[in-house]
């Protein structure tokens, strides 16, 4: 049997495409290694399918756009009340009039963790020199996956940059809301908010501010009418209600005659320790009644 061997000439037109598809397969390798390089997070080696999100500066690099050109446009003043987080914050459209007594500042981006936060800490907070930061960041870290242990470390490293560049800056942690539509976090929400607590509560010129339990009804579950279609992001009453808790911890204006509320040392109503949540869990209800702990009351949001 005789073998047709392929003319010369479709021998040279497939060449130049050999070479292309080559090219394309090199650079296609070096930007899969450039991209998980850049997975600063370091998510990738915690969730292979978290390799699909960029790195910090990939993915909030219109956001950080965004606070630059609005700094060009108009100086924040220094010495100010900076309030930092996701898009808690970032939808707190009305700030500066719930707080038009303040020189205050929103630098709050959508969908951020407080791993972002910490990140970007030069840029969002140590830049103001501010005499206040607000942190709200946390619930997107858990629902990513991450555990409350890593969401005090992030905010722990956040704080170690703060006070090794601003030690007079007062820090204020907002506790992690209790969203309906995340519901099923709400145990590794309690569990944030308690070490959280606990770590905020053992630092100087610092406070834990418990925005979880006034969020709560009679009966324990999130409260609905304070939420918006969504079940996760809060509406007008939502944030009255967070104004009204918030501006007890607001440090006010030096000299100014405004009268202020006078600034707590934690929380008006305690959050309950691991150990006690804990102990909740275990504890078997009375007779004719039900248990009175955070995590019994949880239940009856997973019953809804």
């Amino acid at each position: 049997m005789q073998i047709r061997r392929p003319a010369i000439g479709s021998l040279r037109r497939l060449a130049p495409l050999s070479l292309v598809l080559a090219g394309l397969s090199v650079g296609a390798g070096a930007a899969a290694a450039g991209f998980f390089e850049s997975d600063s997070l370091g998510m990738s080696a915690m969730n292979p399918l978290a390799r699909v999100i960029p790195g910090p500066e990939m993915r909030w690099k219109s956001s950080m756009a965004a606070f630059a050109a609005a700094d060009r446009e108009r100086a924040p003043v220094t010495e100010g009340v900076l309030f930092v987080g996701s898009s808690t914050i970032r939808m707190w459209s009305h700030l500066a009039q719930d707080f038009r007594q303040l020189p205050v500042l929103n630098r709050g981006f959508g969908g951020s963790t407080m791993a972002d936060v910490q990140y970007f800490a030069p840029q969002l907070v140590l830049q103001y020199k501010p005499r206040q930061v607000l942190v709200y960041a946390g619930d997107n870290d858990l629902a990513e996956g991450r555990s409350p242990q890593q969401v005090v470390e992030s905010f722990r490293a956040f704080v170690d940059q703060v006070r090794r560049e601003l030690p007079d800056t007062r820090i204020s942690y907002i506790s992690i809301k209790p969203s309906p539509l995340r519901a099923s976090l709400l145990p590794k929400i309690r569990e944030a908010n308690a070490l959280l607590a606990g770590y905020v509560r053992s630092l100087p010129n610092a406070a834990f501010i418990d925005i979880f339990t006034p969020m709560l009804d009679a009966s324990g579950a999130p409260r609905m009418e304070l939420f918006g279609p969504d079940r996760l992001h809060m509406n007008d009453s939502g944030y009255a209600l967070w104004t009204s808790v918030v501006s007890a911890y607001v440090m006010p204006t030096p000299g100014s005659t405004t009268p202020t509320h006078a600034l707590p040392v934690e929380a008006s109503t305690p959050v309950q320790s691991v150990q006690q949540i804990q102990q909740s869990v275990a504890a078997p209800a009375p007779a004719g009644g039900s248990v009175k702990a955070p995590l019994n009351v949880m239940r009856a949001v997973y019953r809804q």
